[in-house]
C-alpha cells in the first residue's frame, strides 16, 4: 500500500500541505500514522506521531516580537555557541580595524588641511591675478610714449607664492646614453633643496603673468589647437598644423604656476596631438620647439605623457639624416617617412644642422635608444674637421650631397648660422664638460668674433658684431645677435676666460641701445651702426626693410643671464621697459600681442597681425626668470637652455 503523499510503504510519511511546506496548528496537536489494514500480516510496525509546535510554544512565553531585548538574547546565544578560537580571531580583527582606522584618519585628515590651503592659496592667486592691469593697457592703436620709471607700476597685490614645479629637479645620476636601450629614468628621489620654501612672486613676475594670460587668451579664443594666432583677425594661421604655439607654451605655464591653463593644454596633448600626419615639417623648427618643448616639459612635470609624444616626433624626423654625407635634410614628411632639401637648392643653412643636437641627445639619454645622438654626433664631428672655416668662424650653408660648405667667405653670428656657436657651448656643458672638441670650436670662434666681426659705433662707442663678406666688413646686426652677451656669460660662469664676461657686459649694452634709440623703445629685426660720427645721428641706423618687431627674445635672453651670473638690478630694470613697451605697441585688447611693422612710428607700428609661438615659449618665459631672485627658478648648474628657452638636464656622471 502507498501512503496518501505517495510515498512508499514502510517509509516515513509527512502530511503536506498543498504549498509543499509543513502544516502546524496554533495548539499542540498529534496524528497517528498507520500503513493500513495489511500491517497486521506483516512485521510488527511502529507507529509515528508528527508534532507541530506554534510560535508561541517555540519560543516560550510571550512569542517572538522583534525586540531588542529579543534579539540581544538571540545575539548572545550565537555569540557563545562559538569556539574559542573563533571568538579569539574575531576581536582580534576588529581591534586590528580600529587600529589602521585611526591610522587613516591622521594621514587622511593631514592631506586634507594641506590640499585645502593650497586650494584656497590657488583662489586667492585666481581672483586676484587676472584683476591685475598695467599703467596702459592694450594700447593699439594710440599708445602713449613709455616711462622707463618702475615706480609707475599700478600693482598691488599680496605676497603670493608660485606653484614652484619648476624645482622639479632632474635626476642627478643622469648619464650619456649606453649601447643598450633601457627604460627611460626617473629621478629616485627629489634633492633636500627641493624641499626648501618658495621664493614669492614680486609685482614684476606677476605682470609677466598676467601678459602671459592675456596672451593666452587670444590664442585660446581664436587658435586653440592651431600653430599661431592671428590677434587682430581673432583667427590663426598653420604652419606644420601641429599646434606649436601650444607645445611651445606647455613649459613656460609650468614655471609661471599656470595649473589650469597647463592641464587643458595637457589634454590637447593627450587627445588631439597627432604626428601621423601627411605634411612636411622644417627639421630645426620641429626639432627646437615641439621635441624640444615635450623633453622640458618631461622633466618638469615627470608626465610620461610628454616623453611619449617626444619618442614619436623624435622618431618621425629621423629620415632627415638618410643623405649621402650624413647631414640631414631642411625638411621631413612625418607622416610618409620621407625627407628632402628646399625646392630651390641642395644646402642647408649650418645653424639648422648644428643646433639640434642637445634635444636628440637628451632622447638618447631617456630612452637609451643611441641611434639620436649618434645621428646628431657624426654632424658635429663632420662640421669640426671641415675647411672653410676663418678662425673658427663658419659659413652659412653646406651641402648635404658633399658634405661641403657653401657660399664661402660669408660670415655672420646672425639668422643662419647664431645657433651653432650657441650649441657648442652648451653641448659641452649639457655633456659635463668631457667633449673637449666642442669647446675648443667655441674658443676658436669666439676668438674668431673678436678679430673679425667687432667694431665700435659713434657717437657712444658702443661695441656691436657685424658681418664679414669675402674681406669687406658691414656694420649689420640682426636682434638674433643679441644671443651672444648671454652664451659668453654662460661660458665664464662655467670656468672660462674672464674676458668673455667683459664681452658680454658690452654687447648687452648695445643690445640694450637697439631698444632706446627708436621712437617705441622697441628693437628692430636689423640695425646698421654708424662708423663715423655725425651730427644729428644716432649710433643705430634702421633701413625701411628692416624696422619691424616679432616679439623676439635674444635681448631679454641675455638679460636673464647677465642678472642671474652679476646680480645687478640695472639687467631687471632694462627687461621691465621692453615689457612696459610690448604692452604699448603691440597688445591687442581681445587677447594676444602682435608683431609690428614699424618701430618707428609710435602712433601707428602697422600691427603685422601675428603672434609668434616664441613669445610665449621664449620672451615671456625669460622675462619671468629675469624678475627672479631665485635661482633655484631653474638652475643654471642643473639645467641648459636649447635655443627655444627650453630647459634640459645636465648631465652628472653616477
Amino acid at each position: 500500500a502507498a501512503h496518501p503523499d505517495g510515498a512508499p510503504s514502510g517509509t516515513l510519511g509527512h502530511c503536506q500541505a498543498p504549498s509543499g511546506t509543513l502544516r502546524h496548528s496554533p495548539a499542540l496537536s498529534s496524528a497517528v500514522m498507520y500503513s493500513g489494514p495489511a500491517a497486521a500480516a506483516g512485521p510488527p510496525r511502529r507507529d509515528f506521531i508528527s508534532v507541530a509546535l506554534g510560535p508561541e510554544e517555540a519560543v516560550g512565553v510571550g512569542g517572538y516580537n522583534n525586540s531588542k531585548a529579543w534579539r540581544r538574547r538571540s545575539c548572545w546565544r550565537k555569540w557563545k555557541q562559538l569556539s574559542r578560537l573563533q571568538r579569539s580571531v574575531i576581536l582580534f580583527l576588529f581591534a586590528f580595524l580600529a587600529v589602521c582606522g585611526v591610522i587613516s584618519y591622521t594621514s587622511v585628515g593631514e592631506a586634507w588641511k594641506s590640499i585645502t590651503n593650497k586650494s584656497l592659496d590657488n583662489q586667492r592667486t585666481q581672483q586676484e591675478i587676472p584683476g591685475l592691469k598695467l599703467a596702459n593697457p592694450a594700447v593699439l592703436p594710440a599708445p602713449q610714449k613709455a616711462d622707463a620709471s618702475p615706480k609707475q607700476v599700478l600693482i598691488t597685490v599680496p605676497c603670493i607664492c608660485s606653484w614652484r614645479g619648476a624645482v622639479i629637479e632632474p635626476d642627478q645620476n643622469t648619464e650619456p646614453p649606453s649601447t643598450k636601450i633601457k627604460e627611460s629614468e626617473k629621478p629616485s628621489s627629489v634633492e633636500a633643496e627641493d624641499q626648501k620654501e618658495p621664493v614669492p612672486i614680486n609685482e614684476r613676475q606677476l605682470a609677466v603673468i598676467e601678459a602671459f594670460r592675456h596672451a593666452w587668451k587670444g590664442y585660446k579664443d581664436f587658435a586653440w589647437g592651431h600653430d599661431e594666432l592671428k590677434p587682430l583677425s581673432k583667427s590663426y594661421s598653420e604652419w606644420f598644423g601641429l599646434g606649436l604655439t601650444l607645445i611651445d607654451a606647455l613649459d613656460t605655464m609650468w614655471i609661471l604656476g599656470l595649473k589650469e591653463e597647463f592641464e587643458e593644454a595637457r589634454k590637447w596633448v593627450a587627445n588631439d596631438l597627432v604626428f601621423d600626419k601627411n605634411v612636411d615639417v622644417n627639421l630645426f623648427e620641429s626639432t627646437i620647439r615641439i621635441l624640444g618643448g615635450l623633453l622640458s616639459t618631461y622633466h618638469l612635470s615627470r608626465d610620461s605623457l610628454f616623453l611619449e609624444k617626444a619618442k614619436d616626433i623624435g622618431n618621425r624626423l629621423m629620415p632627415a639624416f638618410k643623405t649621402p654625407s650624413k647631414i640631414p635634410y631642411s625638411d621631413v614628411n612625418i607622416g610618409r617617412g620621407t625627407a628632402h632639401p628646399p625646392r630651390w637648392t641642395s644646402d642647408s643653412t649650418v645653424a639648422e644642422v648644428t643646433s639640434i643636437q642637445l634635444e636628440f641627445r637628451e632622447l638618447s639619454r631617456l630612452t637609451g635608444d643611441e641611434k639620436f645622438q649618434k645621428a646628431v654626433d657624426e654632424v658635429m664631428k663632420h662640421v669640426h674637421t671641415l675647411s672653410g672655416k676663418n678662425d673658427g668662424l663658419v659659413p652659412m650653408f653646406i651641402n648635404t650631397n658633399s658634405g661641403q660648405f657653401t657660399h664661402l667667405g660669408v660670415y655672420t653670428l646672425g639668422a643662419r648660422a647664431d645657433s651653432y656657436y650657441e650649441y657648442l657651448l652648451k653641448q659641452w656643458i649639457q655633456g659635463g664638460k668631457k667633449e673637449n672638441e666642442l669647446l675648443e670650436d667655441y674658443m676658436k670662434a669666439i676668438e674668431g668674433v673678436k678679430k673679425h666681426l667687432l667694431q665700435r659705433s659713434e657717437p657712444k662707442k658702443l661695441t656691436f658684431v657685424g658681418e664679414l663678406a669675402h674681406g669687406h666688413f658691414s656694420a649689420k646686426m640682426d636682434h638674433l645677435v643679441c644671443f651672444l652677451p648671454g652664451t659668453l656669460a654662460l661660458g665664464a660662469h662655467n670656468g672660462l676666460a674672464a674676458d668673455h664676461m667683459k664681452l658680454a657686459e658690452t654687447l648687452i649694452e648695445t643690445c640694450y641701445q637697439m631698444y632706446v634709440q627708436t621712437e617705441t623703445g622697441l628693437s628692430p629685426e636689423i640695425v646698421h651702426f654708424n662708423l663715423r660720427a655725425q651730427k644729428g645721428h644716432k649710433d643705430v641706423e634702421i633701413k625701411p626693410a628692416d624696422r619691424h618687431n616679432l616679439l623676439r627674445p635674444e635681448t631679454v635672453e641675455s638679460l636673464f643671464y647677465m642678472y642671474r651670473f652679476t646680480g645687478d638690478k640695472k639687467y631687471q630694470d632694462w627687461g621691465w621697459e621692453i615689457l612696459q613697451n610690448f604692452n604699448r605697441y603691440t597688445r591687442v585688447p581681445t587677447g594676444g600681442y602682435t608683431s609690428i611693422n614699424n618701430v618707428q612710428n609710435p602712433r601707428n607700428p602697422e600691427p603685422r597681425d601675428k603672434m609668434e609661438s616664441f613669445f610665449l615659449g621664449e620672451t615671456l618665459k625669460y622675462m619671468f626668470l629675469l624678475f627672479s631672485d631665485d635661482i633655484d627658478l631653474i638652475n643654471l648648474d642643473k639645467y641648459v637652455f636649447n635655443t627655444e628657452a627650453h630647459p634640459l638636464p645636465i648631465w652628472v656622471p653616477a
